[in-house]
């Protein structure tokens, strides 16, 4: 089972950016298994790229030429990836097929998506499924779609290997290729160990020669589309001279709208219980917090594999009672409505499409000064930034919001003001905006 142990931070190149920290001492003196493992590894990875590399440059050469299309003229758009809600697909998804420059959206999932008259949803065979897996049959069917189809754009969300996928399936297809950089820089950094991807992390410690291959790989988009504004910037500070533009995911803002009903939680948090999210420290923080407001209630919304040792945690700390574990939930929104502020304590993030639903429903937002949110969360005027990311810092923030209701009710309106630029409209004209010029 996964653990909260204590975790070393590590520095990119990059003096702007703060990596997440490694599980455990990555650079502490290992056995010579696990260092041969580990090279092992790296070997596999390595090759992995060299040939992925080779077999872009054959596409290239081989493959068929990218169709003429006018710029009043829809167009036909393939993606795939791996999505976790309905509302992440509302989110990222829909606003492109509702653009009047896509004639059809072509989705290859295994989610249980709900077509639509703009979404077209391709599963895998549910035999393929059973026989190689969920993962290899969906981007297997993937790549058949694509070739017999011929989209004009083929895309995937994350690079490893989504994005990767796409790209080397659009040059076959004769398509352009489009990668959503929804994870921001640590999809590529330290060779994308902080990727949450199941091969590449296997690294284990960074490794420049496979980061710097995957930047080579982004380098070959002709579209990509990141959460934020520092993400954008990290590709240009990295010689990516592809097309770069920053479209966050939309909000319905008739979905997610602010209710000035009783609010029964300080506080909640919506996530995927993993690492990268330290939700550790946001107990803690309640702890803190807890000392001066004993009636303080808080909520945790989402799963993930440190459910059960977040909730050890909860009971060691002595705060089992006044923090509710919901699980994951459909209707997210009447949760926030049932909140005074929106919590985030994550090591690495976008634009959190949960801040963005959060400040949405009227919540000020004490969140890690980390990636994104800043684009998102002003200091002092709709929540609060935390650049030292500890419980205290973390409580600090959260205990001003409750403790002065004027504040409160001010930030409360100003984050509602600020997330109305990511409402569905206003993202689906940005859309248009995009594939009119790429035409």
């Amino acid at each position: 089972m996964t653990t909260l142990a204590q975790t070393t931070e590590v520095r990119s190149t990059d003096s702007t950016l703060v990596l997440p920290p490694l599980e455990g001492d990555a650079y502490a003196k290992v056995g010579l298994g696990q260092r041969i493992r580990r090279g092992i590894w790296r070997w596999v990875i390595r090759t992995f790229l060299v040939s992925y590399h080779g077999c872009v440059a054959i596409a290239g050469f081989f493959g068929r030429r990218p169709k003429a299309v006018a710029a009043d003229e829809p167009v036909e758009i393939l993606l795939t990836g791996t999505f976790y809600s309905d509302n992440w697909l509302n989110a990222h998804v829909a606003p492109l097929a509702a653009s009047s420059k896509c004639r059809k959206l072509l989705l290859v999932t295994t989610f249980d998506a709900a077509p639509s008259d703009d979404v077209e949803v391709v599963a895998p065979p549910k035999w393929l499924r059973k026989v190689i897996g969920g993962v290899p049959s969906r981007l297997m069917t993937f790549m058949w779609v694509a070739l017999r189809r011929r989209p004009a754009w083929v895309g995937g969300f994350h690079l490893l290997l989504n994005g990767l996928i796409a790209q080397l399936v659009a040059r076959f297809a004769g398509s352009r290729a489009l990668y959503f950089c929804v994870g921001g820089p640590m999809e590529v950094l330290g060779g994308g160990i902080w990727a949450e991807n199941r091969l590449f992390c296997r690294l284990e410690t960074p490794d420049a020669k496979v980061e710097a291959s995957l930047l080579k790989a982004v380098r070959r988009f002709d579209l990509i589309i990141t959460m934020g504004t520092s993400a954008a910037q990290f590709y240009r500070d990295h010689n990516v001279t592809s097309r770069c533009e920053v479209v966050s995911g939309a909000i319905n803002a008739e979905r997610f709208n602010f209710a000035n009903d009783s609010r029964d939680f300080e506080f909640i948090l919506v996530a995927r219980l993993s690492p990268i999210k330290r939700i550790d420290h946001y107990l803690r923080a309640i702890v803190i917090v807890a000392k001066d407001h004993p009636n303080t209630r808080a909520a945790i919304v989402g799963d993930g594999e440190l459910c059960v040792a977040l909730e050890s945690l909860a009971t060691e700390l002595g705060i089992a009672d006044r923090v509710e574990f919901l699980g994951h939930q459909s209707d997210v929104g009447a949760f926030l409505n049932r909140s005074k502020a929106f919590v985030l304590t994550s090591d690495s993030e976008g634009l959190a499409l949960s801040l963005m639903e959060a400040m949405t429903c009227g919540l000020p937002a004490v969140v890690s000064n980390v990636g994104d949110l800043g684009d998102l969360v002003t200091d002092g005027e709709n929540g609060f930034l935390i650049d030292e990311r500890t419980p205290e810092h973390f409580a600090a923030g959260m205990s001003k919001l409750i403790e002065d209701e004027a504040r409160w009710a001010e930030f409360s309106q100003n984050a509602r003001t600020s997330a109305s630029k990511y409402e569905t409209p206003t993202v689906v004209s940005r859309w248009d905006e995009i594939l009119r010029s790429m035409a």
